[in-house]
């Protein structure tokens, strides 16, 4: 798969609540996304750039897809929720422009967080796949050399 991300959904480097546990069998028990920390009201970005599949509630909640650019066929579709949309199907977005704002709605994470997923076809895929390893595990860090005088 390739990492395509250039930036996380919401924040710099946010907390992972719940990570990504594929189910057993299609309708089976599991977490089809991982859920990422983020409070009321703070934006929500695109990881990659697209175009807006979908926009609009589903079961209650505020829901945004995107069709990522040149990631096959069919291509890869990033989900996001809660979210209060600020694009409509059809927008193309570009890596890390904001597609909605978290909305509090208490019903997922027992509080505030977005749920991210990803979708080849039908099928789920682990979303933390798209962000390259810089994004991560965050930038390096280089150390001082032994013997090496700082200036």
């Amino acid at each position: 798969m390739p990492a395509v991300g250039r930036v996380w959904p919401v924040g710099v480097r946010p907390g992972v609540l719940r990570g990504w546990d594929p189910p057993a069998t299609v309708y089976g028990p599991g977490h089809r996304g991982v859920d990422l920390d983020a409070s009321p009201g703070a934006p929500v970005r695109s990881v990659a750039a697209g175009r807006v599949f979908f926009a609009g509630p589903v079961a209650g909640r505020g829901v945004v897809s995107v069709e990522l650019t040149g990631t096959g066929d069919p291509p890869l579709r990033t989900t996001y929720e809660p979210v209060r949309a600020s694009v409509k199907q059809g927008d193309k977005v570009a890596a890390g422009e904001v597609i909605g704002t978290v909305e509090a709605t208490g019903r997922h994470c027992g509080g505030s967080c977005v749920h991210w997923g990803l979708l080849r076809g039908k099928t789920y895929l682990n979303p933390l796949l798209l962000l390259p390893p810089w994004l991560l595990n965050g930038p390096t860090r280089l150390l001082p050399v032994l013997g090496v005088p700082l200036p």
